[in-house]
């Protein structure tokens, strides 16, 4: 039998690749991170905060991974991923520090 010559190249199996793992850790970041600024932000009871930022969780890494799957580019995505999660570090931290003091 004849090999089948009409393999995907390895680029294209890489840019799907890192589109996957960018889905799947870097959405688990931005995920955690979002939900951990609505925990800490929002003005309401400590218990109800929680479940909020819990159930909201679901909504962003849905939207995480329907970026990482849209943009033309693997790298497009990961920069993505990288400048949302920026923010919502900073702004974690500053509601950390604002609780510490």
């Amino acid at each position: 039998m004849k090999a089948n010559s009409k393999t995907l190249p390895v680029s294209y199996r890489l840019a799907v690749t890192s589109r996957v793992l960018a889905a799947v850790f870097g959405g688990y970041g931005v995920t955690a991170l979002a939900s951990v600024c609505l925990t800490l932000w929002v003005p309401m009871a400590r218990a109800e905060a929680v479940v909020t930022g819990m159930t909201s969780s679901f909504l962003v890494y849905l939207l995480a991974v329907i970026w990482c799957f849209a943009c033309r580019t693997a790298w497009r995505a990961w920069s993505g991923l990288i400048l949302s999660s920026l923010p919502l570090a900073a702004l974690a931290a500053l509601a950390y520090w604002m609780e510490r003091s």
